[in-house]
């Protein structure tokens, strides 16, 4: 609670002051004398004599009340609005047998799915869907606002469900075709990979001139080395136990320059964690908040009360308390 003319609270100074001016004005007062007062020393107090003091008492929390009154109390209730205008992004993973390779902790798929997953559960207002690739690309989840659907389905993605190969073209002309008819004002494919382009039917170069004619900005992330690196000892059933291809940094970087947008490369869990992140805030969605604050007046019960106090006060010392000249 709040009020309005918090200054006018100095005046409950006086309440006690002036019931301690009443009190020894009463103590002062004359009275009758008697010569001998032994024989009344006797006899019973009557409850009012005892209780006389009530009538004062309530005219001081009439007073009291009424100066809070004075003050204007007022009760507030604060309400604070989010509006953002959000983007559209598509995230792609890879998925082929390389992304096994154990130099991330557990190995790379895994530790590429926890920090997409970190990522989707730092947006707000803004539209994601999920690309799966191996040798051939598959839409997991559409564009979405449904994020604990999309992160549940995020970690249902698993090695080995489509057959294996590295279709980076055709999993990035799948995720620009998700975004061509949107009408967010920024559209952005995320690819992280660990391999080279070696099978499917489009280029990624020509997958990243249509996402520059759709204005689809591409953030592309390199997983590991641009040297083989030993895949996981446990392979996908059918294939051969062996070594991987390193990343195509080269292309990678062309394709997201060509785009206007950055590539990025992660040697451990670690850097690929900060570049989610550095990416999140490239991409920070604008948030526009408005606090909102409902007032409302709360000094009629203190004044009903100190009305209520008075009245009660004016009855009791005109019928019970009443004093007799």
């Amino acid at each position: 609670m709040t009020f309005v003319d918090p200054y006018v609270l100095w005046l409950l100074v006086a309440v006690p002051a002036l019931g301690a001016w009443r009190w020894w004005r009463r103590r002062r007062a004359g009275g009758l004398r008697y010569s001998d007062t032994r024989p009344a020393q006797g006899a019973p107090v009557a409850w009012t004599v005892r209780w006389q003091w009530v009538p004062g008492a309530l005219r001081m929390g009439a007073l009291a009340l009424g100066i809070l009154a004075l003050a204007r109390p007022q009760t507030q209730e604060t309400t604070k609005t989010k509006t953002a205008e959000g983007i559209d992004i598509m995230m792609v993973l890879d998925a082929s047998s390389s992304m096994q390779a154990e130099d991330f902790r557990p190995t790379r798929f895994k530790a590429a799915r926890r920090a997409a997953d970190a990522f989707v559960e730092g947006r707000v207002s803004d539209r994601v869907g999920l690309v799966v690739f191996a040798a051939k690309a598959y839409t997991q989840v559409p564009l979405t606002l449904d994020y604990s659907f999309l992160r549940r389905m995020l970690e249902e993605v698993e090695i080995g469900a489509v057959e294996d190969g590295t279709a980076v073209g055709t999993a990035l002309a799948t995720a620009v075709n998700r975004l061509k008819d949107s009408e967010a004002d920024s559209k952005v494919a995320i690819l992280l990979t660990d391999g080279r382009n070696n099978r499917g039917q489009i280029d990624p170069q020509t997958a990243a001139e249509i996402a520059q004619a759709l204005s689809v900005r591409v953030y592309a992330i390199g997983v590991g080395s641009a040297d083989d690196s030993p895949a996981q000892t446990e392979p996908v059933p059918g294939e051969r136990r062996g070594t991987t291809a390193g990343v195509d940094a080269e292309m990678l970087r062309s394709v997201a320059a060509s785009t206007g947008g950055q590539y990025f490369s992660a040697t451990d869990r670690d850097a690929l964690e900060r570049i989610y992140a550095e990416i999140d805030a490239m991409e920070a969605t604008p948030v526009d908040e408005r606090i909102y604050t409902d007032r409302t007046e709360q000094y009629p019960w203190f004044l009903g009360g100190a009305l209520g106090l008075v009245l009660v006060e004016v009855a009791l010392s005109t019928t019970l308390f009443r004093r007799f000249p």
